[in-house]
């Protein structure tokens, strides 16, 4: 593939501008300012082919096979989804893995973890690359840039950072995490990208799982119940005072009671015997 080679750029950009003072001076003819036109599309062309590099491409296609095999799945679709969006590594530099280092505190100390899946109940998500570098790109600083993407395409994270790249395979992890434990930022759950730049090139994007912390689950559980549940109506009685049966033992008790006497009964019935046994001498 074609590229313009970044450290071509500055050059390139002070030999436009004389061009494009001479044009503009008005004192040159046109076959001159066609050939300076020529001169500067000649230059571009030069700084965008790499000359002397299709002699080599089977003996480094050879070298890098042992490499190749060491690219993590994540790492292969990560740039493959990178060149769809006109991304590319420089060919002396091989992604060899990306992805997230979840960090959660708990009473034994702080658990660090790889995972494809983070949640709110994580304290923080820290990007990372492997790269395995070649001699022809070793030995200099490089500018690695990590952006995170929430689930509706906006930046909730960006980190740059400066890597001494040196032969052979290197891990970069970013020097600060993105919070997620009590980041009320963070809103949503969903699919998120870990988007990697190296010298301003999208070289990788790294998609992952942001899944709601237990304490948002259950809020929506809670929250569900109350609107599943129905209402529901109580009946208020008034209480009434009932007469209450009488037990067996009452009654029995009442029984062996001898009856009470009435006084006015037995006045009547002495008086009715008094008139009865006169009656009767009478008739004697």
């Amino acid at each position: 593939m074609i590229r313009l080679r970044r450290k071509n750029t500055v050059w390139l950009t002070v030999l436009g501008l004389v061009i494009a003072f001479a044009l503009l001076a008005g004192n040159i003819t046109l076959p001159v300012q066609l050939a300076l036109l020529g001169v500067f599309g000649v230059a571009v062309l030069a700084s965008m082919v790499q000359l002397g590099r299709e002699r080599e491409s089977l003996i480094q296609a050879l070298r890098r096979a042992p490499v190749r095999q060491r690219v993590s799945a994540q790492a292969r679709e990560a740039t493959e989804r990178a060149k769809g969006h006109n991304g590319y590594l420089v060919s002396g530099l091989t992604m060899l893995d990306v992805g997230l280092i979840a960090l959660q505190s708990s009473s034994e100390g702080m658990a660090m973890r790889r995972a494809r899946t983070v949640s709110k109940d994580d304290d923080g998500a820290r990007p990372f690359i492997t790269l395995n570098v070649e001699p022809e790109e070793a030995d200099r600083n490089a500018l690695v840039r990590f952006e995170i993407l929430n689930h509706y395409g906006e930046q909730v994270y960006v980190h740059e950072m400066k890597a001494y790249l040196r032969d052979g395979e290197m891990s970069l992890m970013a020097d600060h995490h993105l919070p997620l434990a009590g980041n009320r930022g963070i809103g949503g759950t969903g699919d998120w990208d870990l988007r990697v730049f190296i010298d301003g090139n999208l070289a990788a994007i790294h998609n992952f799982t942001l899944a709601p912390g237990l304490s948002d689950r259950t809020r929506r559980l809670s929250s569900q119940y109350e609107d599943s549940e129905p209402e529901t109506v109580f009946d208020i009685i008034d209480e009434v005072q009932q007469d209450v049966s009488p037990s067996l033992q009452d009654l029995l008790q009442q029984q062996s009671r001898p009856p009470a006497r009435n006084p006015a009964a037995d006045s009547s019935s002495d008086g009715a015997s008094r008139r009865i046994g006169t009656s009767t001498r009478r008739r004697r």
